[in-house]
């Protein structure tokens, strides 16, 4: 997104389960780890992605935020970020959409860049590639094999440098060297 030059983020699309909408990994002690907001599934009815309720019946907020901690308060600017994290893990969201925008603001902040984006009207399977760079398919964890350039990790020491992982890993390692290291990162292309 950073290397982009409009952002356009897919809302009229179906929801999906197991997909990086609801999910990110984290480098834990142990290795890579799941961080999954729980959703509210609709049975008989496919939902699109801006109508996801999420599940407030488990505190994942708390949950969440301790393997943060476990996993980063060690890294280089943890300290220096974990302030400005803290709300996420606080307040209420009613809607997925919502709080992954939360999210969005609040990294745009922390980098201190501005990324001005739109969101779908209308969902197209396809788009013309001429005139689109169409990502939709990092939303699929599981057939994204993008690879990145290695950085220093928390528990390289233990498991080696672990690709593609939350970018809450790049800005904790990294910090104020995140934006260089993303702009210099390969674009990837669409996967079939």
């Amino acid at each position: 997104m950073i290397q982009a030059d409009k952002i356009v983020f897919e809302v009229e699309d179906n929801f999906q389960k197991q997909t990086n909408r609801n999910r990110a990994y984290i480098y834990s002690p142990n290795g890579i780890q799941l961080l999954n907001i729980p959703v509210k599934h609709s049975k008989n009815i496919h939902q699109k992605t801006k109508e996801i309720l999420i599940d407030s019946d488990f505190d994942w907020q708390k949950q969440h935020f301790k393997s943060l901690e476990a996993a980063y308060r060690s890294s280089p600017f943890f300290e220096y970020f974990v302030d400005d994290f803290a709300p996420i893990f606080e307040k209420k969201h009613t809607y997925l959409l919502d709080l992954n925008l939360a999210i969005f603001e609040l990294l745009t902040k922390c980098l201190r860049i501005k990324l001005d984006f739109t969101t779908t009207t209308e969902y197209f399977h396809e788009v013309d590639s001429t005139l689109i760079n169409d990502y939709r398919f990092l939303a699929n964890g599981k057939k994204d094999s993008s690879t990145f350039t290695p950085y220093q990790q928390v528990f390289d020491d233990k498991h080696g440098f672990i690709n593609n992982l939350s970018v809450l890993d790049l800005i904790f390692n990294e910090g104020k060297f995140t934006l260089d290291y993303a702009k210099n990162q390969p674009l990837l292309l669409q996967q079939k």
